[in-house]
């Protein structure tokens, strides 16, 4: 018999977007695999497609009254199933589900960090807070991913583990799936959209929060379009129940006040290949990442990137070769990168191009996977001897 794993986040979103190909990695190697997460819209299909998966309601917030229940419900939960493995993501998910996993004496615990939640632009207090709980929880953690080499240098250097137990992986898409050859689908998409044919199409997707710098980019897209005739926007994402950073409401009904039907709102989409295959650069302009998986398959796609100067996008997007990196919060720097995009399209298709062929070298998604399940069989060997 093969082992038995427990993926464990906070939200099916996590699951169904991010932990699924890893999932079959596992269980193409025989392993038994159950996944754990919050209740959600995503569930019943996830199951439907053959996936189990157990919901305990976990709390994205630090509230320590939700995660006292999380954490008693759980050790419940891993008591009953005797995993031999227990992997968690996402902050919240991560830290009660290593404290359950210790009480509960599972074998062995992993913990991915999608980007570690204390970073350099936050409050002193509230970073070395959040460092704290990331020291305390490694002393429950037998091994530590971090998608990017930043995070992992990271991770040594403030001693939340030791060297020998810290990787970088990397993150990952499917290289078939995201591939320019579906160029024409996208122009039909546009056709579907209202999107001119000939429009400069600079598109965002992800979660509709302030953290994501979704402000930053409306404030550039309003001066931009001023002065473009054919730049057009296109936001792709919605709010999550689970997200407790303020709304950004208000601030696109103000955009689409000004930018009229050059903005479009599409709302949550399964269809991202088709959707970047419809644009013509991407822009994320987080004020924080792990290492976002959407610059890989804008980059996959061949499309440009325009990226905030923070870690995990800029190890993906090399400056200058395969996008733009701008600073943190600055709408004028994001609208200086647009316009040099529309005013030079060439250049910014050979950005793009370059960007497939980095994307194919380093951001394989079955070699990531095959990592990952390669250092987990080679710790646990170590282990047992």
């Amino acid at each position: 018999m093969g082992l038995k794993v427990c993926q464990l986040c906070a939200v099916d979103f996590t699951l169904r977007h991010f932990l699924l190909p890893l999932i079959d990695g596992m269980q193409s190697k025989g392993w038994r695999v159950v996944s754990v997460c919050s209740t959600g819209s995503l569930v019943p299909q996830l199951r439907k497609d053959g996936y189990p998966v157990e919901t305990i309601n976990i709390s994205r917030s630090l509230n320590p009254l939700k995660a006292l229940v999380s954490l008693y419900q759980l050790i419940k939960f891993f008591h009953r199933e005797n995993f031999d493995v227990v992997h968690v993501h996402t902050p919240v998910a991560a830290l009660v589900g290593r404290l359950a996993a210790r009480i509960a004496k599972v074998p062995f615990v992993i913990y991915t960090a999608h980007g570690f939640y204390f970073h350099e632009r936050m409050p002193w207090g509230k970073y070395l807070f959040y460092l704290w709980l990331e020291r305390f929880a490694g002393h429950f953690t037998n091994l530590l991913f971090t998608q990017s080499d930043e995070d992992a240098q990271t991770a040594i250097r403030k001693r939340i583990l030791p060297a020998t137990r810290v990787f970088a992986i990397g993150n990952g898409v499917d290289p078939e799936q995201f591939n320019e050859r579906i160029i024409v689908d996208g122009r039909v998409l546009r056709g579907e959209l209202g999107i001119p044919q000939n429009a400069f199409v600079i598109t965002y997707i992800g979660r509709l929060v302030k953290e994501k710098g979704l402000i930053e980019f409306l404030k550039a897209a309003k001066i931009v379009a001023a002065r473009f005739s054919t730049a057009w926007f296109l936001i792709i994402g919605e709010r999550l129940k689970s997200d407790h950073s303020s709304s950004i409401e208000r601030d696109l009904v103000s955009a689409k006040e000004v930018l009229g039907r050059r903005l479009v709102e599409v709302g949550y989409r399964n269809d991202i290949p088709l959707c970047l295959a419809a644009s013509s650069a991407l822009c994320l302009p987080s004020w924080r990442e792990g290492m976002p998986r959407v610059i890989i398959e804008a980059m996959m796609m061949s499309r440009p990137v325009v990226a905030t100067d923070i870690r995990g996008s800029r190890e993906e997007v090399v400056d200058q070769e395969t996008g733009i990196l701008v600073p943190v919060q600055s709408p004028l720097a994001l609208a200086d990168a647009f316009e040099r995009m529309i005013q030079h399209p060439e250049w910014a298709g050979r950005l793009g191009a370059a960007g497939r062929m980095r994307a194919l070298r380093l951001y394989d998604e079955r070699d990531i996977v095959s990592k990952q399940i390669l250092l987990i069989e080679q710790s646990l060997a170590a282990l047992s001897h």
